[in-house]
């Protein structure tokens, strides 16, 4: 199999010839960063000048070495020797007060186009919208930010300024050759155009492979935010050894990726090697036939000899630039890929914000396709819906009936396909999405809390919130007592994903985010089906308080919850089937929701095996919320199940 993948790999590097629409490409690409750069071009013009002034005095040092050789040494004479040494010390101090200033400022440059670069790679992801991240994964995403950024970095920076500083010691060491002796320059010359060709075409298989290998790499960093963030499903399972091996896997491929890129690379260094050390003995023959025919002193010959050697250089770190270019071009295509991407739905020219709203929300009409490469999918069908404020609204239906996208496009997260959403008579396509959203809360089923303090946590809900209000939201949300309670009370940090706390913490602290927030249309998805009685008990007593006077919509699976919504709506197949009360709806014969109903219902009282009969039995004893919903906490009857098996 590794023979097939190297085979094929060999395949994709057949060397292919530039064509005019790769050179446009490129530089479209490059034009591209540099977009980055243009606030800084003054400074980077400052070490550009003190770069090409460098460069010129380091042109200086054969022409001195030439002296000394045809002077000093020749001729014995201390006093040239002496003048000599301390134009060479002169020279090393100017270079090296150059060297300080051009590498500070460039590395100035550089570390602000980065800076600026995440952030407005950043700022996008968060104006995508959440089909954008269902079809693509975290790691991918945080490779672009770290890896192909930093890559970015040295190309529109020390990349540029070194092909600048290059160039000027090639440009200028060809001129000064050309006036000591044009026969050898020709012979010198007659060797590079061999080495530039070499370099342009394989430079565009580094730039594929390049590609590829940051391609890789942001698998690698996938697979690995996966693995760790799912790390206790992957230890309930025993699958580390398989995690280590799908890792292992993504290596193995970098590492294949990697090599076609170091052989590319070798050749090439090689090559470069060969000829320049080719061109350097021809030079050394032709000029020595020359010191003996009296056309050229020792010292010429020596400083010709420098000069190629300074030539060399430039041509062979031209090879070294254009691969790092091209890794650069190659990084800068996925970095623009993201950020082409078309963000999130954009507000109207003329959005105006939503004012304080009273929560009255009327879907008319609602049809909502899910756009993805391969088809479109139609999740809701001409979906009508009414809540008046304060009204408590219960969506039901079997999965993947569309309660989750319905309640998405009230917080206008999608936008519907036909027909349209208001939220007091405004068409929430109309007005600025933010206003929108600050109006809105959301609890969801399982709570996204950040690796911070529960103080940041819950502050969230409202950024300059006090102490007496973050309290004051926690004591709502039955929270208080528990956070009190830790060693750093509201310091305390919650872990990455508040892995800390227990579920039923986790979830107090969302409902005070969520009071804290005051929004005047709440969004509950199942806040309360993975908690155990207690904590359950303990949230829904704050969840009555978080919904008094607010307009409300449950998506419930267990209908034993809902009975005393103001209005339930099932959804089946994208389309609401029923609306009506929990009685209205039972009285339906053959109707969706009584057989779901009763489903639930029979389950909950079958009778559990004989053997365990006594241990098993519970008697369901329902509770009323305090918004009059009535409640059936997990004290009903349920299936037997053996000593071994999980509560």
């Amino acid at each position: 199999m590794a023979q097939s993948q190297a085979g094929t790999v060999q395949q994709r590097t057949a060397i292919p010839l530039p064509d005019r629409k790769f050179f446009r490409g490129m530089f479209t690409s490059y034009r591209r960063l540099l977009v980055f750069v243009k606030p800084y071009w003054k400074t980077l013009l400052v070490a550009g000048v003190i770069l090409v002034f460098n460069s010129l005095i380091g042109l200086a040092l054969p022409w001195i070495i030439s002296r000394l050789v045809d002077t000093a040494f020749n001729q014995a004479d201390l006093t040239t020797l002496n003048r000599a040494l301390v134009a060479l010390l002169a020279i090393a101090i100017a270079q090296a007060f150059m060297g300080f200033g051009q590498t500070y400022l460039i590395g100035r440059v550089g570390e602000r186009v980065v800076a600026n670069l995440r952030k407005a790679l950043y700022e996008h992801l968060h104006m995508m919208p959440l089909r954008f991240f269902a079809a693509t994964r975290v790691g991918e995403l945080t490779s672009r930010l770290s890896n192909d950024v930093m890559t970015i970095q040295e190309a529109v920076t020390t990349t540029i300024l070194s092909l600048v500083s290059q160039t000027v010691t090639l440009i200028g060491g060809i001129v000064i050759i050309l006036v000591m002796s044009w026969q050898l320059t020709l012979v010198m010359l007659a060797i590079v155009p061999l080495a530039v060709l070499g370099m342009i075409m394989l430079g565009r298989i580094i730039r594929r492979l390049s590609k590829q290998v940051q391609d890789n790499l942001a698998e690698i960093n996938a697979t690995a935010d996966e693995a760790l963030t799912g790390v206790r499903i992957v230890k309930s399972f025993a699958r580390e050894p398989y995690e280590v091996a799908r890792y292992g896997d993504r290596v193995e491929q970098l590492y294949q990726t990697s090599m076609e890129r170091v052989k590319v690379r070798a050749v090439v260094g090689p090559i470069i090697g060969f000829l320049a050390f080719s061109a350097t003995a021809i030079v050394l023959w032709v000029g020595g036939r020359l010191v003996i025919s009296g056309e050229l002193t020792s010292g010429q010959l020596v400083a010709f000899l420098l000069y190629t050697l300074m030539i060399a250089t430039p041509i062979g770190a031209f090879t070294t630039l254009y691969a790092q270019f091209q890794q650069a071009i190659g990084a800068s295509d996925r970095v623009f890929e993201l950020l082409g991407t078309p963000s999130e739905m954009a507000d109207d020219t003329d959005a105006q914000p939503l004012p304080p709203i009273e929560g009255l929300v009327r879907f008319d009409n609602v049809t909502f396709d899910y756009q993805d490469h391969s088809e479109a999918r139609t999740v809701l069908r001409e979906v009508n819906l009414t809540a008046r404020p304060g009204q408590v609204i219960a969506l039901v239906g079997p999965s993947g009936a569309g309660k989750t996208t319905l309640v998405n496009l009230i917080a206008r997260f999608y936008d519907p396909t036909e027909g349209s959403i208001t939220i007091d008579c405004c068409d929430i396509r109309h007005v600025q999405m933010r206003s929108l959203r600050e109006q809105i809360g959301i609890v969801p089923q399982e709570t996204a809390l950040f690796g911070g303090s529960v103080r940041d946590n819950i502050r969230y809900g409202k950024l300059d919130a006090t102490q007496e209000e973050i309290e004051s939201a926690a004591k709502a949300a039955n929270a208080h007592d528990f956070i009190s309670a830790m060693a750093d009370g509201y310091d305390t940090l919650v872990g990455e994903r508040g892995v800390k706390l227990s579920g039923g913490q986790r979830q107090r602290i969302a409902i005070a985010r969520a009071i804290l927030k005051n929004p005047r249309i709440l969004i509950l998805d199942e806040a309360t089906s993975a908690l155990d009685t207690e904590s359950e008990q303990a949230v829904q007593e704050a969840l009555d308080r978080l919904m008094r006077d607010r307009t409300t919509f449950v998506i419930a699976h267990r209908l034993s919850t809902i009975t005393n919504a103001d209005m339930i709506a099932v959804l089946e197949d994208g389309k609401i089937v029923e609306q009506g009360t929990h009685a209205e709806l039972l009285a339906r014969e053959n109707g969706l929701y009584r057989r779901m109903y009763g489903r639930q219902f029979r389950w909950e009282e079958e009778p559990a095996a004989p053997a365990i009969k006594d241990t098993a039995e519970r008697q369901a004893r329902p509770a009323k919320s305090g918004f009059g919903m009535r409640l059936s906490l997990p004290f009903f009857r349920r299936p037997a199940r053996s000593d071994g098996d999980d509560v």
